[in-house]
């Protein structure tokens, strides 16, 4: 049986997870809504973020809109405002920075800190950092996190769940295999279903365990054993659940992916040929202005298109050169959209998946001069990129995408704006708005 780490803090990993992040946010820039029925997701057609109150009405994740009215009537639906959730999850960051500078940015509403080291400097404990930094979150931000700490990614990450909402979970070495044995292996960061009914009937047949497997169950087998039956990521995963570690913190801008996409569901659906094909040309757009941003070049990409029946149909291209231009990418889909796209048939989004992404572009000369083109091309973008920047994003696009960027993704009772959008400082624009989430309580 593997011996479980018996130090209180060998690493002191903290993860904070803000609760319905989206809804909360909400909730934080009106006080008015506290108390109350809350989902975003308006813009979407079903729900993306839920207050508690509605979760304990039984409004759950992508569930209709329609079926939310009739369940609670008073409900209060609202269009997502990512640009506010962006701004509260850069306060959230910065909070969590006065303790130390090692955060990874795991995603808009959670992160995980490296508090080791950091006791002297902040002349504190680490039970104390993770207390003090919860504390501040909740006062300065107007909304509950949910906070774990303990001796690596996947136990800190295991400890903020372990209390929802507005919780914090201390899990030191010495006491890993009380908590394990209480934790449900489905739940551990990393492990779905599959992998958990898999262990559930390998741990049956060789242990003869009935009912569900504990996390400390797997935990306790020995290495050799989950290096027989199971692929490396989960022999890391067994790993850090007996007290190593195994996953680094990823520090700074993310750079590196596998791969880059972008889709945008439009309502109502249309069957407008050029109308579809300029939304997945702005999609491609967008695709493209993260790839030079990162400084990546793409060799294979993948679009498609989905129909109001939720039907999907798409193709895969290759690529002759690495690229990140464009207007390279909509060529080669507009010769083959009409293998795609049916007359007639109505649309509801479109999508583009950039893959074999290197940061070396790896175009070499060649006869026809097409390399000395794409330089050229480059040179543009450069420009557009600049432009962009100071003026805000689609200041400069592609003809191509004229009629996706001048109409509204959502019409009727989905396009309504956020407030944020609707009611713009002096001097600012649709496209240019300076860091504020609210303007103060706003009557409804």
């Amino acid at each position: 049986m593997p011996i479980l780490s018996l130090h209180s803090f060998s690493r002191a990993i903290l993860h904070v997870d803000g609760d319905c992040f989206f809804a909360s946010c909400e909730v934080a820039k009106n006080p008015a809504l506290k108390g109350k029925c809350v989902v975003t997701g308006k813009e979407r057609g079903i729900a993306s973020s839920m207050s508690y109150e509605a979760k304990a009405r039984g409004v759950t994740r992508a569930m209709r809109l329609s079926e939310i009215r009739k369940l609670i009537p008073e409900v209060i639906i609202l269009p997502s405002d990512y640009e506010t959730y962006s701004l509260y999850s850069q306060r959230m960051y910065a909070i969590v920075r006065r303790y130390t500078e090692a955060i990874e940015e795991y995603s808009i509403d959670e992160c995980f800190a490296d508090l080791t080291g950091m006791r002297r400097p902040n002349k504190m404990s680490y039970e104390q950092m993770a207390m003090k930094i919860k504390h501040e979150l909740d006062m300065e931000l107007g909304m509950t996190f949910s906070v774990g700490l303990s001796v690596n990614k996947v136990l800190a990450k295991a400890a903020s769940k372990w209390r929802k909402p507005s919780g914090l979970t201390i899990i030191p070495g010495y006491n890993i295999h009380l908590y394990l044995a209480k934790l449900p292996v489905e739940k551990v960061w990393g492990i779905g279903s599959q992998t958990s009914a898999y262990i559930q009937k390998l741990l049956g047949e060789a242990r003869g365990y009935s009912g569900a497997v504990t996390a400390l169950q797997f935990a306790s087998e020995q290495p050799e054993w989950v290096k027989l039956h199971f692929s490396k990521p989960f022999q890391e995963i067994h790993r850090e659940l007996n007290g190593g570690f195994v996953y680094p913190l990823v520090i700074g801008e993310k750079n590196d992916y596998a791969s880059i996409s972008k889709t945008r569901t439009f309502t109502p659906p249309s069957s407008d040929r050029e109308y579809v094909f300029a939304q997945l040309s702005k999609n491609i757009e967008n695709a493209c202005i993260k790839l030079r941003r990162h400084s990546l070049f793409t060799k294979r990409f993948a679009f498609f298109l989905k129909t109001q029946e939720f039907r999907y149909a798409g193709l895969e291209i290759k690529l002759s050169q690495a690229i990140s231009a464009p207007q390279e990418i909509i060529r080669s889909v507009r010769e083959k959209f009409s293998q795609v796209h049916r007359p007639g048939v109505l649309y509801r989004a479109t999508g583009i998946v950039l893959m074999d992404l290197d940061h070396e572009d790896v175009r070499t000369a060649d006869l026809f001069g097409d390399s000395n083109r794409i330089e050229k091309v480059q040179a543009v973008l450069q420009a557009v990129d600049s432009i962009d920047a100071k003026f805000g994003k689609h200041t400069v696009f592609l003809g191509s995408s004229w009629k996706a960027v001048n109409s509204q993704s959502h019409r009727g009772d989905r396009g309504e704006e956020t407030e944020r959008r609707a009611q713009l400082l002096r001097g600012e624009t649709k496209r240019q708005r300076i860091g504020l989430p609210f303007l103060g309580k706003i009557d409804r």
